[in-house]
């Protein structure tokens, strides 16, 4: 009993449900509705009835959210293993890869001996050579009073809020 009272001591400041907390507040929930029910044999009042069933559903609440904590609990820790796996062995892949690298070779020019060199961090992709092109967007949904030039969209984002602020100012109209 004095481990428990102990065990039940050092919960307190541990965070998530511990084994003794559980069973005491189980314990101590039973105690309750045990009384409730002593209560509403002696009284015949339905308060009892009222308060034993909100009792009950608190005390059903209060072991769900511990089983979902501890459901929780145990996928961070699957996790970080998985994540110290990975990190030991780079080699093992996960088939729930979150993202997808796709590394375009632009040719050797520049580099010596005819090897591409693929970038091995965000820098150098970002302080590579930009060949990409600027593509207009076709208009989503043409309106009826949309002239020509208003099909495809300019490459300014201020033409665009040019644009939309000249509808608004037509629909008030």
């Amino acid at each position: 009993m004095a481990s428990f009272a102990q065990g039940l001591w050092e919960s307190i400041i541990t965070p998530g449900p511990t084994p003794a907390l559980l069973v005491a507040t189980n314990v101590t929930f039973a105690g309750l509705q045990l009384v409730l029910g002593v209560l509403l044999l002696a009284t015949w009042s339905v308060h009892f009835v009222v308060l034993s069933v909100l009792s009950g559903g608190l005390w059903w609440a209060i072991n769900w959210f511990a089983r979902e904590l501890k459901i929780h609990q145990l996928a961070e820790e699957k996790e970080k293993e998985e994540e110290a796996r990975r990190a030991r062995d780079p080699t093992v892949t996960s088939g729930e890869s979150e993202t997808e690298v796709e590394v375009v070779s632009s040719g050797t020019r520049g580099r010596k001996g005819g090897a591409a060199k693929t970038p091995s961090s965000s820098r150098e992709i970002e302080g590579g050579e930009k060949t990409a092109e600027l593509k207009q967007r076709a208009a989503a949904v043409p309106s009826t009073k949309a002239a020509p030039r208003d099909m495809k969209s300019s490459v300014s984002t201020e033409d665009e809020w040019e644009k939309v602020s000249e509808n608004e100012n037509e629909k008030d109209k």
